[in-house]
Order: C-alpha cells, then structure tokens, then sequence
C-alpha cells in the first residue's frame, strides 16, 4: 500500500480539511471583534499589496485585493484623508491615478506588521523552536499549494514561501 492511499494518511487529510474551515471561522470571529477597529484596519490591509507592488490605479487594487471597488473606494479615501497614501498622475494616462503609499503609510504598515508579530510571539510563546519553525515551513508549503491551484490573476504580487525566493517584503 502506498503513502499515498494509506488509512492513516486518509485520516489526517480529513482532519486537515475539518480545519481549514474552523480556522476561518476562527479568523472571522477575530475580526468581527474588533468592530470600528477592523474596519480601520481592513483599510490599512489595503497598504500591504501597494507597498508590496508599487503604485497600483484603484481600480487595480480592487481586483487585487477581491473587494468589491466601492468599499475599496471608502478605505482609500479614509487612508488618503489620514495621510496613508496619496494619489499621483497615471504616466500612461493622464486622467487616471495611481495610488502611492506615503512614508506615513509605510510606518503604519510597519506598525502592523509588528503588532502582528508579537501577537504570533505570545501566542507561541511556549511552543519549541522546532515545532515553531515545522509549522512555519509547513503552512508555508500549504498556501504554496493553495495557490498553486490559482490563476496568477488571482493571486498577483504572492511570493512562494521557499526561503530561497522569498525576500523580506514578501511577509506582509
């Protein structure tokens, strides 16, 4: 009998999509928690893909970003009135803008990138640096393989995980 078709490995393929779906349900209720907070800070999210890409139209980000173009149009208004980001002239086309995060705005990115590490800090605070590091590889492995099975258009500016492509930038 193979690995592949083995009743243990059956089993943990089994377990692993039972929990796919409680981990998002668990990263929904997160977010729902917050409240005016994660309305706040699903615009800052918005930072990550513009600084990841460069200046991207609007319009772009939406799709980038699989929102629907009028929320997008709320959260970049709310990131252009705080300083965030600011809106330039399209070289391409002169009627159209592209949106440019400011050095306020990569501070705020910065900000919660930080957050977020000491977060995942606490969290595994009592977990090995063995088990720590098996768990990074493996969900990296994982969203590689997720995303393999995507359009590129579907997932623009995703870097693969292997630390030899990977660079800094790539763990927004």
């Amino acid at each position: 009998m193979s690995a592949e078709s083995s009743p243990r490995r059956a089993e943990e393929v089994a377990t692993l999509a039972e929990q796919l779906p409680r981990m998002m349900r668990v990263l929904h209720g997160l977010k729902s928690q917050m409240g005016t907070e994660a309305r706040d800070r699903a615009a800052l999210i918005l930072l990550f893909p513009l600084t990841r890409l460069g200046p991207l139209r609007q319009s772009a980000l939406a799709d980038l970003v699989h929102a629907d173009p009028s929320t997008v149009s709320r959260h970049v208004a709310a990131l252009v009135d705080q300083g965030l980001v600011r809106r330039v002239a399209d070289e391409t086309d002169g009627r159209a803008t592209r949106l440019v995060v400011t050095d306020a705005g990569t501070a705020a990115m910065q900000d919660l990138r930080r957050e977020r590490e000491s977060q995942l800090r606490a969290l595994t605070a009592d977990w090995t640096e063995a088990d720590l590091a098996t768990l990074t590889r493996l969900f990296g492995r994982l969203l590689d393989g997720l995303a393999s099975g995507l359009p590129a258009s579907a997932v623009p500016g995703v870097a693969p995980t292997h630390p030899s492509t990977r660079s800094p930038k790539d763990h927004a």
